[in-house]
C-alpha cells in the first residue's frame, strides 16, 4: 500500500461555472458543474503529477458528494480522510466568469454557507495513521469560518507538528464562505503561527500582513521557511530558504483561471516531495521551483474547470523544455 505523502484538508465542492462569459448572475442561462475545492484540486492536482495524496474532508451523503468520492477515488487520491454528513448536503457555488475568463463567486444558491457538509468535518474521525507516514499538511483558510471544521483544523495541525509534517498554507481568501469576515484576519493569522509554507495572493498579503514584500513576511513569522506571493498573470515574488526573488508568469491562452493558483501549489509541494528542501536552498534552485509551479498553474488554465486541464508530469517538462528552446 501506498501511503500518501502530502495530505489536503478543506472542502471539495462542485463550482457551477457559467456557461455565458462575462454576466451578472442574475443573467446567465444556464451553468456547467465542475468539481472544485481548493484542496480537492490540490490532491487531484499532485497524483496527476505523480506525487501520492490523500484528501481529507466532510461531503454529504448525496448524489453529488458520490460523484465527488469517485472522481477522487477514479484520480487515485486516497479516500480514507472523507467523511459523509447524514444530512447537510454537498457544497455547491456559483462562478461567473469575465470574457477573459477570470471567475468571481456568485454565493451558494438558497442555502446560508454553514449549511454545506464541509462545515461539518468531525474532529473524532480525523485518521490519525495518515499523518503517520505523511511529509506535508496542505491547508486552505475558507474552513477556519466554521466552528466544527475549525476544531478539526487544529487537530490536524496538532498530529502534523507530533509527526513532523510539515505545513502549506494557501489563504484563498474568500469572504463570502464568512459569516462574519471581520473574526477571519485574526483566526488566519493565529494559525499561521503553525506554518512552514506560506502561498498568498498579493491582495491577500497586503490584508493581512500590510505589505507584498515575501521576505518581510517570511521574517515576521518565525516559523516560515517560505513565502510565495502571486499576483495573477504578473511576477510571483517569494521568499523560499533565505532566497528571494521573482519570476514572471508563463502567457498562456486562458480558457479558466478556476483552479490555477491549486496547481501552482501543487507543483511546488511536488518539487518539495521530489527533491527535498535542497530544492530552494540555492538562488538557482529556488527559481527553478517557482518556474515549474507557475508551468503547473498556467497549464491548469487551459480548460474549464479546476481537474479536467491538470497535466502530468511528462506534460509539465514537455512545456519546459520547449519553453527554454
Amino acid at each position: 500500500m501506498t501511503h500518501p505523502r502530502v495530505l489536503c484538508l478543506g472542502e471539495v465542492l462542485f463550482d457551477r461555472l457559467a456557461d455565458q462569459l462575462g454576466r451578472p448572475v442574475e443573467q446567465v442561462e444556464s451553468w456547467t458543474d465542475y468539481p472544485g475545492g481548493a484542496p480537492a484540486n490540490v490532491a487531484t492536482a499532485l497524483v496527476k503529477l505523480g506525487t501520492p495524496a490523500g484528501f481529507i474532508g466532510c461531503v454529504g451523503q448525496d448524489k453529488p458528494g458520490n460523484e465527488l468520492v469517485q472522481l477522487l477515488e477514479d484520480i487515485g487520491v486516497d479516500i480514507t480522510g472523507v467523511q459523509r454528513h447524514p444530512t447537510a448536503p454537498t457544497r455547491q457555488v456559483y462562478v461567473v466568469r469575465s470574457e477573459k475568463g477570470d471567475r468571481e463567486f456568485a454565493g451558494f444558491g438558497d442555502l446560508d454557507t454553514s449549511q454545506f457538509a464541509d462545515a461539518f468535518l468531525n474532529v473524532s474521525e480525523l485518521p490519525e495513521s495518515l499523518f503517520v507516514h505523511a511529509d506535508y499538511l496542505v491547508l486552505g483558510t475558507l474552513e477556519l469560518a466554521y466552528s466544527q471544521t475549525r476544531d478539526a483544523i487544529d487537530r490536524a495541525l496538532q498530529l502534523a507538528e507530533l509527526y513532523d509534517v510539515k505545513v502549506v498554507v494557501d489563504i484563498n481568501w474568500r469572504p463570502m464562505f464568512w459569516h462574519d469576515p471581520s473574526i477571519a484576519k485574526p483566526l488566519i493569522q493565529e494559525r499561521l503561527k503553525q506554518v512552514d509554507f506560506l502561498k498568498i495572493a498579493r491582495e491577500e498579503a497586503e490584508l493581512l500582513f500590510d505589505t507584498a514584500d515575501a521576505g518581510a513576511i517570511t521574517h515576521r513569522l518565525d516559523s516560515l521557511e517560505g513565502v510565495l506571493v502571486t499576483d495573477g498573470d504578473r511576477d510571483t515574488t517569494y521568499c523560499l530558504s533565505e532566497q528571494e526573488g521573482k519570476f514572471s508568469p508563463f502567457t498562456m491562452d486562458v480558457q479558466d483561471t478556476t483552479g490555477a493558483g491549486d496547481g501552482f501549489v501543487a507543483g511546488f509541494v511536488h518539487q518539495l516531495c521530489q527533491q527535498g528542501l535542497k530544492c530552494i536552498a540555492t538562488p538557482e534552485s529556488a527559481k527553478n521551483v517557482v518556474k515549474y509551479a507557475s508551468a503547473v498553474g498556467g497549464l491548469t488554465t487551459l480548460k474549464p474547470g479546476a481537474i479536467a486541464a491538470q497535466p502530468t508530469a511528462d506534460k509539465v517538462a514537455a512545456f519546459l523544455q520547449e519553453k527554454d528552446k
